[in-house]
């Protein structure tokens, strides 16, 4: 969080004064509103005598320095519109050697300088030192910007924000909040931003109650001025929340009800895999299985998964809800799905599939599609986990899909090469899988062998289906004889009377 704070405050717009010297009317309008304003509130007002003007030698010098630090050139780029062809832009070339080398000698002339002026110098020598990330120099800049009795509202305003920011990622924190309060103090519009960067110090103090309601007016305020608060407004908001939640300052229940809030607008208007999953999550904590897996199938939808832990969170969800169909399409995407990953020795590069070929992983999809009803999609999934296998259920649960697809020798060799494994979890009830194979081949007595030894398990159920098929199979015995001897008896008799009548 706090790498995201010092992005924040540094990429903030840089709030000194324009380059411009004709600043006075817009002061003197600047401190007549300000004297009303403070003198309403009962505050001190500063005392402003007249509007500032520049000595004529400041304002020559003041001038060089300007047109110094806008000073652009021409370069030549590739014309966006015509390939092969170029164009001739404006670019920004600021000369600093002569701005530095100018105010230089208004430095060292600072003392018979009217105070106006010397703020005026400090200014820019606070925005030389800010550009070239000279942070210390640049807050000794401001700092005596603001100790010149002359400088005008709109300089010491703007000099008091920057310097705040400046405190700020120097990771002073408290000086940094008192600098923002006498900012908003001073000016007559306190803006949204303001609130935001008021926030984000008081988070980093691990001041969690004041950095919530900070954000909140934040994101209330610009909401009013009609423009979409920042992104990570609302993840500092979301923060602030969690960081209360687990110091018991509020409860847990409330807490992540305005967080999922935070995360809904999050994924609509600033769509990234961490929001998702991070209101994924948030569902998942209120015990809103529903909401969590169609948030992750929406993930999967913008093709924001890449990881083989989302994959298969989301197809395990999918198929408790009983979305066997979807979960199988889902570890397909996965399968087919590349990514490149990076050797952290060698620093080679590999591109792979986000789901590999695991026995765990080709199990679950050989279930997703036999819920789904998809046997034939199903079987050869499974026939290559079970190669993968070092028990012998893979090859069971195999012969039991040959079974139903009528392939009975497949299920015969299948379910052997099972039993034929160290380990199986129910060898009684993969022997009468197999005793029904041999059934369907008619193959009488190896099926009633195959239930015998299956009848031998202490499990009463299993005895019980055991000894059924048994006497299923002796039965059905009996009837596929009495059927041949019978078809036999008629093929002899249509022989012997066609005998006779020749």
């Amino acid at each position: 969080m706090k790498k995201l704070f010092l992005y924040s405050v540094l990429s903030l717009s840089f709030v000194a004064i324009n380059f411009s010297v004709s600043v006075d009317l817009v002061a003197q309008q600047e401190i007549d509103r300000s004297d009303k304003r403070q003198q309403k509130a009962g505050k001190s007002s500063r005392s402003y005598k007249k509007a500032r003007v520049l000595q004529s030698s400041t304002a020559k010098k003041v001038v060089k320095v300007v047109e110094a630090l806008e000073r652009q050139k021409t370069v030549r780029v590739p014309d966006p519109e015509n390939e092969g062809m170029f164009i001739e832009k404006e670019e920004d070339d600021p000369d600093w050697a002569t701005a530095r080398s100018i105010l230089t000698e208004l430095l060292n002339n600072r003392a018979e300088m009217k105070s106006y002026d010397r703020s005026v110098m400090w200014n820019y020598w606070g925005y030389i030192y800010f550009s070239e990330e000279d942070y210390d120099q640049a807050m000794y800049a401001y700092e005596q910007l603001l100790n010149e009795p002359e400088a005008t509202i709109p300089l010491r305003t703007a000099s008091l924000l920057t310097l705040a920011q400046l405190n700020l990622v120097k990771e002073r924190w408290d000086k940094g909040i008192s600098l923002i309060l006498q900012w908003m103090d001073e000016v007559e519009t306190v803006t949204a931003q303001s609130y935001y960067l008021l926030s984000s110090a008081y988070f980093q103090k691990e001041d969690f109650v004041r950095a919530r309601t900070n954000m909140e007016e934040a994101i209330r305020l610009a909401e009013e001025e009609g423009y979409r608060p920042k992104e990570n407004w609302y993840v500092l908001l979301a923060a602030c929340f969690s960081e209360l939640k687990d110091r018991k300052v509020i409860g847990p229940e409330y807490a992540l009800e305005q967080q999922v809030g935070i995360y809904e607008i999050l994924v609509n208007y600033y769509p990234k895999k961490q929001y998702f999953l991070q209101l994924g999550y948030t569902y998942q904590q209120m015990d809103r299985e529903e909401d969590y897996m169609l948030t992750l199938k929406a993930a999967y939808d913008k093709d924001f998964l890449d990881k083989e832990s989302e994959y298969l969170a989301l197809a395990q969800m999918l198929l408790l809800k009983k979305n066997p169909y979807w979960a199988a399409q889902v570890l397909v995407a996965g399968q087919q799905k590349k990514v490149t990953i990076t050797d952290e020795d060698t620093g080679e590069e590999e591109t792979v599939a986000v789901l590999k070929d695991k026995e765990k992983t080709l199990k679950l999809l050989a279930d997703a599609w036999r819920m789904a009803q998809e046997i034939d999609m199903a079987i050869p999934v499974l026939e290559k986990a079970a190669k993968m296998s070092k028990d012998g259920d893979t090859y069971v649960l195999l012969g039991n899909l040959y079974l139903f697809e009528d392939r009975m020798e497949d299920s015969i060799r299948a379910i052997k090469n099972g039993l034929a494994k160290p380990k199986v979890k129910s060898r009684s009830q993969a022997l009468l899988v197999l005793g029904q194979a041999y059934f369907e081949l008619q193959n009488f007595e190896e099926a009633k062998k195959q239930f015998r030894a299956a009848a031998r398990d202490e499990n009463k159920r299993i005895k019980k289906t055991a000894n059924s098929w048994i006497k299923y199979a002796e039965n059905e015995e009996i009837r596929v004889k009495n059927l041949a001897l019978r078809r036999d008896f008629i093929q002899q008799s249509k022989a012997k009377s066609k005998a006779k009548n020749s």
